[in-house]
C-alpha cells in the first residue's frame, strides 16, 4: 500500500460509486459529504457525465464546489454555473478519428458532447433519454466545434473487444474508455483523463496526490485511482478497478463512499 498523508480532498465518481441505482444521492450520504466539507476538506466529482446528465446530481448535494466531467474534459464550477477549465477535442483531429475507427471496424457510430450539447449521427442508437435540442446531423456537422467527448458505438462486437479493436485502430491518437455496460466508447482528448485533469485542479488548489482520497468502479476510473494516494473501489466495481485499488468499500446501494467516509473522518 502507498503511503498518504490525510485526506485534503476526496475524489468520487458518480454513476456505480456515489450514485445508487436508483439514480438517486441518499440522504445519508449527503449528510457525510457536508460534514466531511465543514472540516474544510475539498469534495469533487469526478464523472464520465456529460455536463447535462451531472447536472442532476448536483441537485442533491447542494450548488457548490467544482465538478470534473466528461472523463476530464471540462471542470464545473457549480456554484456560478460556468466553465473553470476546458480540455477539448479538436474537429480536425476527431474527425481523423472517425475515419481511422470507421475503416477498421465498419459499424461504428458516432455521437459528439459539446458544453452545449450532444449531437449524434443518425445511425447512432442512443440507450438514453435525449434532450429537445440534440442535433441529429451528418458527422462533419456534429464537429463544427471542439467537442468535450466523442463517442463510439458497435451493435455487434462485444465491449472489450470494441475497445481493443479501437485502441489498435488509433494508435494512441487520443484517450480511449470505457464505462458502459454496452459497447460505447467514451472518447477524449491526447492526454485528457480523470487523473491529468484531477492533478491539475489539485495543483491549483495546492493538494498533493497523497493527500487525496479517491473512489470509482469502472475502467475510466483506473487512471484516478492509481493517481491518488488512497484509493477505494465498491464492492461491486469491475474486476480491473477492484485488482487495481488499495482497498475495497461497500457498494454503491449500500453507501460505501460514505460509510468510508464516516470512518476515515471519524464522523
Amino acid at each position: 500500500m502507498r503511503a498518504s498523508r490525510p485526506p485534503r480532498l476526496v475524489a468520487t465518481d458518480l454513476d456505480g460509486t456515489l450514485v445508487r441505482s436508483d439514480g438517486t444521492v441518499s440522504q445519508y450520504t449527503r449528510q457525510v459529504l457536508a460534514a466531511v466539507e465543514a472540516t474544510g476538506t475539498v469534495v469533487v466529482f469526478v464523472t464520465g457525465r456529460p455536463l447535462r446528465w451531472a447536472e442532476e446530481v448536483f441537485d442533491y448535494v447542494g450548488e457548490h464546489g467544482l465538478a470534473v466531467v466528461a472523463n476530464g474534459a471540462l471542470v464545473w464550477d457549480v456554484g456560478r454555473h460556468d466553465v473553470h477549465l476546458l480540455r477539448p477535442i479538436d474537429p480536425r483531429l476527431g474527425l481523423e478519428a472517425c475515419e481511422l475507427l470507421r475503416a477498421a471496424l465498419p459499424g461504428t457510430t458516432f455521437a459528439v458532447e459539446t458544453v452545449d450539447g450532444i449531437g449524434l449521427e443518425p445511425a447512432f442508437l442512443e440507450r438514453h433519454p435525449l434532450p429537445d435540442d440534440a442535433r441529429r446531423a451528418p458527422l462533419a456537422e456534429l464537429f463544427d466545434r471542439p467537442a468535450v467527448k466523442l463517442l463510439a458505438r458497435h451493435e455487434e462486437l462485444a465491449p472489450q473487444e470494441f475497445w481493443d479493436l479501437a485502441e489498435e485502430a488509433l494508435g494512441g491518437r487520443l484517450v480511449i474508455t470505457w464505462s458502459s455496460a454496452s459497447s460505447l466508447l467514451e472518447i477524449s482528448a491526447p492526454g485528457v483523463t480523470k487523473a491529468s485533469t484531477l492533478a491539475l485542479l489539485c495543483a491549483d488548489l495546492g493538494v498533493e496526490a497523497d493527500e487525496v482520497i479517491a473512489f470509482g468502479d469502472m475502467p475510466n476510473d483506473l487512471p484516478m485511482l492509481a493517481w491518488a494516494g488512497t484509493s477505494y473501489a465498491m464492492a461491486d466495481a469491475h474486476p480491473t478497478v477492484t485488482a487495481a485499488a488499495d482497498h475495497v468499500a461497500p457498494g454503491h446501494d449500500e453507501d460505501g463512499v460514505a460509510r468510508v467516509l464516516a470512518g476515515v473522518f471519524d464522523l
